[in-house]
């Protein structure tokens, strides 16, 4: 099949994308298009600041101009610029992925699926409709209880024992309704991060989205189930919601558990 991946430029995208792009790239013709935020927020409450600065700004602008220099073994995990190696043209940055250039471009490039983790843009109905096998979707959240952004932040605020992912399809332009394929749990721990638990989530994630492409390889249809209607959405929490996250003895990032991950797998 060809596919092509829809991500974000952050570290957990590149985590999925880590064990995503080597084993797809075996049996499929691949491709990668990166938006470079998610969502919108005017005001940014200082904790989501530096959340900021550890996805994006310190992995991207600082660390993955050395890691390629730094490299112990040929294990480690790859920078968005090493994933050349499995892809089937260049990286594209992409801002308005519903505009005529992007349809155009998508049609040109007639992938016959797409898989979408963590992109910043919402498809309309003109993306939808090119991919002939479809799209699915990495929701870092249970659905439909916790539809919208930092699905995981309001689950651990909220004093639930278990977070998740979803992987479902996109059926239409509205956001996180699509039919639910797989729903993946795990239990939360409260001695670590917000940021932690996420990275934590793309380890089955990306092991749903693998056996999901096997499924439509094999030209079977996906298990799906239609989702119950929900009214809840969540958007990025305020000063007050982030004081409340870490009052109540969670850390939205922690330092030290940055170093860790990024030495266990990057260096």
């Amino acid at each position: 099949m060809k596919i092509l991946f829809l991500a974000n430029k952050d570290l957990a995208s590149n985590f999925a994308l880590n064990k995503l792009l080597p084993e797809v790239c075996k049996h499929h013709e691949v491709h990668l298009w990166l938006s470079a935020k998610v969502g919108k927020s005017s005001v940014i409450p200082t904790p989501l600041k530096t959340l900021k600065f550890f996805e994006q700004d310190l992995f991207n602008q600082l660390l993955s101009p050395l890691i390629p220099k730094t490299k112990s073994n040929n294990d480690s995990y790859k920078t968005f610029d090493g994933f050349s190696v499995f892809l089937n043209s260049a990286i594209r940055d992409v801002k308005q992925i519903n505009s005529p250039e992007m349809i155009n471009d998508l049609k040109e490039l007639a992938p016959e699926l797409i898989v979408s983790i963590r992109f910043g843009g919402i498809l309309k109905e003109k993306v939808i409709n090119i991919p002939t096998k479809g799209i699915i979707n990495l929701h870092s959240g249970i659905l439909p209880k916790y539809k919208g952004v930092m699905a995981t932040f309001w689950a651990m605020k909220n004093n639930d024992d278990k977070i998740g992912t979803t992987l479902h399809t996109i059926d239409d332009g509205s956001i996180d309704t699509g039919k639910i394929i797989k729903t993946s749990t795990t239990l939360v721990n409260r001695e670590k991060s917000y940021l932690w638990h996420v990275l934590e989530l793309y380890k089955q994630g990306a092991t749903d989205i693998l056996a999901a492409i096997e499924t439509l390889e094999n030209d079977e249809l996906l298990c799906s189930q239609p989702q119950e209607k929900s009214a809840s959405y969540f958007t990025f929490p305020n000063k007050n919601e982030c004081l409340d996250f870490e009052q109540s003895g969670f850390k939205i990032t922690d330092e030290q558990e940055y170093i860790e991950f990024i030495q266990k797998y990057y260096l």
